[in-house]
């Protein structure tokens, strides 16, 4: 039996967690466009990770997990975006990043 990856688990838990506050600054911020490109990014990361777990080789392997490393960076900059712009608080931009 394969040991639990905590990579994997993280980066899904991460992934929920950004379908969350995009339905939360959809509904509630009526904020439409910062909250998709968070999305897109936030939950790319878990779906690269994935793909690296399934990588036909090495090389395979550490080109999407480097594209996982990249989409985290830009999920980083969406959330400073959104807390400094007043869409999210400092509590929840400590709490995500």
């Amino acid at each position: 039996m394969k040991k639990d990856n905590i990579i994997q688990k993280k980066s899904y838990d991460f992934a929920v967690r950004i379908v969350k506050l995009y339905k939360y600054l959809v509904d509630n911020e009526k904020e439409f466009v910062l909250s998709k490109q968070l999305l897109r990014c936030g939950t790319s990361i878990g779906a690269n990770v994935e793909e690296a777990i399934g990588g036909q080789s090495k090389k395979n392997f550490y080109a999407k997990l480097t594209i996982a490393y990249k989409e985290a960076r830009e999920t980083h900059y969406w959330i400073r975006l959104l807390a400094d712009t007043d869409f999210i608080n400092s509590e929840m931009k400590k709490s995500l990043i």
